[in-house]
């Protein structure tokens, strides 16, 4: 089952997030992030989070067409994002992707996209934004990745050092090198041999990369819309 937890980041353009929405099984909304339902016109499956930035009124007109809330308070050890997250997973979700982290406050947006980094998710979470995807690859694991030729792809490493980095199919190819926290070595490469393949042997890293939108997503489906 494919989540996605809508998150309370700032949007420019609803066209985007309404193609990601589109192939979601599962909608999750974090907290504020209920007013980008609003926007896009669906109905999330749970509301999750203290609900200080969603409106009381929004909430119980998603309450009343069915959608649970799972509230938590204000003094807690996770952020709403998170808790979202974990909701998702309780419920079966198979890989999760977070729409609308970014933007608004710089802590919040950091945050949001350290969280694809926490060790213990037991399916692939990844962060959307527009046509780029982050999601983190770690130890003696192989990233594979069906891109259109010039489609970017960055690597940036989280942990101290990332050792034994291979890449298959980029411009600029990398054979068991080593990238330090806070290079920018491996920032903007590019496909030229689809399917590309990024390993990593030891730690950390988040691959950003860009995406075809249409060719990925196709039509945004029309089931999950509410009434309204």
């Amino acid at each position: 089952m494919r989540a996605a937890v809508l998150v309370n980041g700032r949007v420019e353009d609803y066209t985007w997030l309404e193609r990601w929405i589109g192939r979601a099984d599962y909608i999750v909304a974090a907290n504020g992030g209920l007013r980008h339902c609003q926007a896009l016109g669906c109905t999330p499956h749970v509301i999750v989070g203290d609900l200080d930035s969603a409106p009381p009124e929004l909430v119980a007109h998603y309450q009343g067409l069915g959608s649970q809330v799972e509230r938590h308070p204000p003094a807690k050890d996770k952020t709403d994002l998170e808790l979202a997250v974990e909701r998702a997973i309780r419920d079966g979700a198979t890989e999760v992707t977070l729409l609308g982290a970014l933007g608004g406050r710089l802590d919040q947006a950091v945050a949001n996209l350290m969280l694809l980094a926490r060790s213990d998710w037991p399916v692939p979470v990844s962060l959307a934004e527009a046509d780029q995807v982050a999601q983190v690859v770690r130890d003696d694991t192989t990233l594979v990745l069906d891109l259109p030729p010039g489609a970017l792809v960055s690597a940036l490493p989280l942990s101290q050092e990332v050792t034994g980095i291979t890449y298959r199919g980029l411009a600029y190819p990398l054979e068991d090198g080593t990238l330090v926290r806070g290079s920018t070595r491996g920032v903007s490469n590019a496909v030229v041999e689809p399917p590309i393949t990024v390993r990593v042997g030891r730690g950390v890293l988040m691959v950003v990369y860009q995406v075809e939108i249409d060719d990925v997503l196709g039509e945004p489906s029309r089931d999950n819309r509410d009434n309204r």
